[in-house]
């Protein structure tokens, strides 16, 4: 019975991860008092791109092919493992927070070796700039993580999330882990999915040479990656209050960062992640002194 629960919520989740996306692009529009899309059209993409034909190079490998099975597989299998409506709604006894990093690591290795299989400009600019970041994103993921274990005595994420009490550690933790949440879902003011200009692009770079079922299945898993860590700020990082009200603010944060910030120039990203990095030490540092 516990195990068909966590499938109806991780299916759930997967469901509604495209709706967060058309949430979050129609708030911006109407903070910029446009029309625009409405919040059903990441749905609608998807099923376009999943109608299209694929277009592939002669020069990819078996790589380009598999990489985009591997990041929707690995986004879905760390999703499983986040507790979100119940600490008992997870697969967490299979693997600890060090086990979601690592997993999350492994869909990223990939698409970053699928931008260099292609062998274009464009992917093997994209591939370098995102492991780039990736070296400031995942330390401050773990630590920010790492604080709040501390807290539980725990690494197991159903632990974690069980105590619904507020510490000062914990709020520090969600900071840094929203700062990295900006950067992982390619959001102003570190990346910007909306834009295909050269200069910018991070994540789009990599997956150019990409089209039809393959490239939705991308799009799809950087959907789910982008609920992933919302939830995990919503129901591990800060277990205390009601879940939806905590992910609405969080959806209401990033549209308001998007439309009140330009994008950073990529090493004055640094600067910003060197940020997190900061407060994350902050929490383990306040998270061992015990509040």
């Amino acid at each position: 019975m516990k195990t068909a629960l966590i499938f109806i919520q991780v299916a759930m989740l997967i469901v509604l991860s495209p709706l967060v996306s058309g949430i979050i692009r129609k708030i911006k529009n109407n903070i910029r008092m446009r029309k625009g899309a409405g919040i059903f059209q990441p749905y609608y993409n998807l099923a376009k791109l999943f109608a299209k034909e694929e277009v592939v190079s002669d020069t990819t490998s078996w790589i380009f092919r598999a990489a985009p099975f591997v990041v929707l597989a690995s986004s879905v299998c760390a999703l499983s493992l986040v507790p979100v409506f119940s600490p008992a709604l997870s697969f967490s006894n299979m693997g600890d927070f060090l086990s979601l990093i690592f997993i999350l690591a492994l869909g990223r290795f990939f698409i970053a070796l699928a931008g260099l299989d292609a062998g274009s400009a464009f992917g093997g600019m994209g591939s370098s700039r995102e492991m780039f970041i990736s070296t400031f994103v995942e330390p401050v993921a773990l630590l920010s993580i790492f604080a709040v274990s501390l807290n539980a005595g725990s690494t197991n994420l159903a632990s974690v999330s069980a105590p619904a009490v507020l510490r000062l550690s914990s709020i520090i933790a969600a900071l840094s882990l929203f700062i990295v949440t900006i950067a992982e879902t390619s959001r102003i003011p570190v990346d910007n999915r909306e834009t295909h200009l050269e200069l910018t692009m991070i994540h789009e770079a990599m997956v150019l040479e990409y089209s039809g079922r393959p490239l939705a299945l991308i799009e799809l898993a950087s959907h789910i990656k982008q609920i992933l860590f919302f939830s995990l700020i919503a129901a591990v990082v800060i277990p205390w209050g009601d879940f939806a009200l905590k992910m609405a603010a969080i959806i209401i944060a990033v549209s308001l960062i998007e439309v009140s910030v330009a994008k950073m120039r990529l090493f004055r990203a640094v600067d910003f992640l060197s940020f997190a990095f900061v407060l994350s030490i902050m929490a383990v540092i306040v998270s061992a002194a015990g509040y």
